[in-house]
């Protein structure tokens, strides 16, 4: 694996993205702060402006009005037939920090999605809660996934990484795309497409890694208790 400032981004690879708050502060306070930043994952995925996104349920930038079911459905179905900067592949929100799997699907995806990510959500957090100034600490962190071996740790890694600080369960946990991909795995992506909801893409490379839903699950179990227990496994807890 290639580690952080040497790394050029290429198309058709993927990347571990993580970055934690500033002094180690958290950074998601309450469910209205997880969803901000889910959604910003799922809207920011492209190269729209907020003006457009706005016009595509028929709003302008000062309208106050609260959005409708039906507005989240079309602002998704607009979403969707966006070009997506990347793919993402796994996600986990923690208290204080946050790790992403993605592949960059074009020329500067990656650091083109992350800066529009960082920006609105640190604009977001600083208006609600009256301060200013750096939110993250520093740039985010970038390792290349240069094997399938690496990446298919990750996976269990980052879909488990809420019960390896032991905060939660896994499947209890609301912020990971734990319960989306054990449902895909479940069902199959190409019998039952994501939501246009879906902060995910790309999933073919998680289901050929696993033989069935029960496959998943027990693999996630493994690398929780690896992590929390085999000291071989430092390089990968991050924190």
């Amino acid at each position: 694996m290639s580690k952080n400032q040497n790394i050029i981004f290429t198309n058709g690879e993927y990347y571990h993205i993580y970055n934690r708050g500033v002094d180690k502060r958290i950074i998601f306070l309450d469910d209205e702060d997880f969803w901000k930043f889910f959604d910003c994952l799922r809207d920011l995925n492209n190269e729209t402006y907020y003006e457009e996104r706005l016009d595509a349920l028929g709003l302008s930038v000062h309208s106050c009005k609260e959005r409708t079911s039906f507005q989240f459905r079309e602002l998704g179905s607009f979403i969707h037939g966006q070009e997506k900067l990347v793919d993402v592949i796994s996600y986990s929100l923690n208290p204080n920090h946050f790790h992403l799997i993605v592949k960059q699907l074009k020329d500067k995806g990656v650091s083109n999605f992350m800066h529009r990510v960082g920006t609105s959500y640190t604009n977001y957090f600083n208006k609600k809660y009256e301060r200013s100034g750096v939110l993250f600490q520093g740039v985010f962190k970038k390792i290349h996934i240069d094997n399938e071996k690496y990446l298919l740790w990750l996976l269990g890694y980052i879909n488990g990484n809420i019960e390896i600080h032991g905060l939660s369960k896994t499947e209890d946990y609301n912020w990971s795309s734990y319960r989306a991909i054990y449902k895909a795995c479940k069902e199959g992506t190409s019998l039952h497409p994501l939501s246009n909801l879906s902060v995910l893409s790309g999933l073919d490379i998680v289901l050929s890694q696993f033989f069935n839903v029960d496959e998943f699950e027990e693999f996630v179990k493994m690398v929780i208790s690896e992590s929390r227990t085999n000291k071989s496994m430092k390089n990968y807890l991050l924190e």
